[in-house]
């Protein structure tokens, strides 16, 4: 099966599952209630399913644009008590949301949250929430430093700006509010690239598992192409794969077949 980042971590398929020690109950039946609905409703994506190849028992995760914990609760059902996943959700609704189910599924001792936004630098900036039918759309919201207009959210009437703090994850690194790093998921719009300029120095020393949405239409608003994120992980030393058929393939580029693409390093087979 060969080695993904710098240890024997096999990418496996979907039947693949690490974990440990008595898991929350409710958090269990959730997570596993998520990876059954992936990618056979519109809000849950088929990625959910390969989590288990590449996260095991014990390992730190970053849930970069959290919303409502789709990836968060699957992720602390897969690291188990020993285990930590840092859910990074800026949108005080989403945030709620969050916590919230956190409590209600018993894994708050598991998942930390954090209300801010990452990117490439420490600031103050905005976020643009997105408004339909009165309704704030937070899976469309994105942090507006760097941007050059709206890009396709100029299909809403309305939008909001709220405040928001950015940092890195470099800086959590060298600041002690994070450990080692072993997987990284990041759904920030567009913004993708810029998590990854802040996360450099960590990328190198811990190499995580980096699942990414790479979006053409999101990532243009900030100069940025599908190609360049590609190019950028694979001087990096990772390797591109795709969820297809239950199992994790290689891909050699970006396509409309999905939008969620798993960066691994090492050596890796099907």
């Amino acid at each position: 099966m060969g080695t993904v980042r710098d240890r024997p971590h096999g990418l496996g398929t979907a039947g693949s599952r690490r974990t440990s020690g008595r898991r929350p109950f409710r958090l269990a039946c959730t997570a596993g209630v998520l990876r059954r609905l992936g990618g056979r409703v519109s809000f849950v994506e088929g990625e959910l399913a390969g989590l288990a190849a590449v996260v095991r028992a014990g390992d730190i995760c970053l849930d970069v644009g959290a919303e409502y914990g789709l990836y968060t609760y699957p992720l602390a059902d897969l690291v188990g008590r020993g285990g930590t996943v840092h859910s990074f959700e800026p949108l005080p609704g989403a945030f709620r949301v969050l916590s919230a189910g956190s409590t209600l599924l018993g894994c708050r001792g598991t998942v930390r949250r954090h209300r801010f936004a990452l990117g490439s630098r420490t600031e103050h900036a905005e976020m643009s929430l997105p408004v339909r039918r009165g309704l704030p759309v937070h899976g469309r919201a994105f942090v507006t430093s760097g941007a050059q207009g709206l890009g396709p959210n100029d299909e809403f009437a309305r939008e909001r700006r709220l405040p928001v703090r950015v940092t890195t994850v470099d800086a959590l690194r060298s600041g002690g509010r994070l450990g080692r790093v072993d997987f990284i998921k990041a759904d920030v719009e567009g913004a993708e690239p810029a998590v990854l300029l802040g996360a450099a120095r960590t990328l190198r020393r811990d190499r995580p598992a980096v699942l990414l949405e790479i979006e053409e239409r999101h990532l243009a608003k900030y100069g940025w192409t599908a190609q360049g994120v590609v190019d950028r992980m694979e001087r990096e030393g990772y390797r591109m794969y795709a969820w297809r058929d239950a199992r994790w393939r290689p891909a050699l580029r970006v396509t409309d077949e999905g939008r969620n693409y798993l960066f691994v390093t090492g050596r890796s087979g099907e």
